[in-house]
């Protein structure tokens, strides 16, 4: 298939805010959004967006993963930018309509079709500087994906940064695109210097988010993670992959978890690292680069606990295992 999410469905559902209340929302061309140059995002960045799948399953019939999830969060993010409050209804009846649209053109595992609503500000105001705009737009769309990441040429680099952080600490829970921006910078850096293909923010030595996923310790049959706080995005694959974690009798720790601890666990056998997200769901990690040195993890390579939290997780959403915990929405 063609690059991750470059490719698109000719429609998406589309509404607008004008101050007082949403409009019915409408199958419009994905290719084509008038702005005027003075809207509130375009200077301010008003913005913010989710991202989730839809799966074909054995019958043929489309299930979307954890919808519920995704729209609580894109209501949040929305209320944290100050932007008009969403319709959560109204967003997830988009949601389900427009993948209903394109019900045919979902991809079979590994592959999905990935959804993004986005929402933001579209007030013609450049003097809105510390004020919020007051009417928005909102939008889903959809592009059919293939499988993300492949396991076969071994584990991620993640370089560890203890100096930098990759958000302002009080937007972190927001999923804006900001906060990608803000990141983009020191994993280029990272990238150039150390041939690193993402890079762990740890600011003041504790680690807390890769520039585009959660990031997992797992070692003796336990998972940790940081706890949450406003900080950092609040996953819903991480979320699910903890729960998965403790159906399978795995201990789950969420707290602070060191540079130091990270680099002396990586040196055991039994250790395994990953990062979570929507498109990778767990993406193994095979070495670390902290000051100017680089420590492997285990042996580099994706570990067992790894593949099988992954498989535990495809076989849900694929349809191929009982939904225990009720995260798959009909459409």
């Amino acid at each position: 298939m063609a690059a991750f999410g470059t490719v698109f469905m000719p429609q998406m559902a589309l509404s607008r805010f004008d101050g007082s209340g949403w409009s019915e929302a409408e199958m419009v061309a994905s290719d084509s959004i008038s702005l005027h140059p003075g809207a509130h995002v375009l200077h301010y960045s008003s913005t913010c967006f989710e991202g989730l799948k839809a799966f074909k399953q054995p019958d043929g019939s489309i299930k979307l993963f954890r919808m519920d999830k995704n729209v609580e969060r894109f209501a949040q993010s929305s209320e944290l930018l100050s932007l008009p409050a969403i319709d959560k209804q109204a967003t997830a009846k988009m949601i389900t309509d427009i993948v209903a649209l394109y019900a045919d053109e979902v991809p079979a595992p590994p592959g999905s079709m990935y959804v993004r609503p986005t929402h933001f500000g579209i007030d013609p105001a450049i003097g809105k500087a510390a004020a919020p705009s007051e009417t928005s737009l909102q939008y889903v769309l959809l592009s059919p994906v293939g499988e993300y990441f492949s396991s076969e040429g071994g584990g991620l680099r993640l370089l560890l940064d203890e100096t930098g952080m990759r958000c302002a600490p009080h937007n972190g829970m927001i999923k804006s695109g900001g906060n990608y921006a803000s990141a983009l910078r020191p994993i280029m850096q990272a990238r150039d210097k150390y041939k690193a293909d993402q890079v762990l923010f740890c600011p003041g030595g504790y680690a807390q988010e890769t520039g585009a996923a959660n990031f997992l310790l797992i070692d003796d049959g336990e998972v940790i993670t940081k706890a949450l706080d406003e900080s950092f995005l609040h996953g819903v694959t991480r979320d699910s992959i903890l729960t998965l974690a403790k159906d399978m009798g795995m201990k789950v720790s969420e707290r602070e978890l060191s540079v130091e601890e990270i680099l002396e666990r990586a040196a055991k056998p039994s250790c395994e690292a990953a990062l979570s997200g929507t498109a990778a769901v767990l993406a193994p990690v095979g070495t670390f680069i902290h000051n100017d040195k680089e420590y492997q993890v285990a042996d580099g390579n994706e570990g067992p606990v790894t593949k099988q939290l992954r498989q535990a997780m495809n076989d849900l959403q694929w349809g191929l295992a009982e939904d225990k915990h009720g995260w798959l929405f009909d459409v």
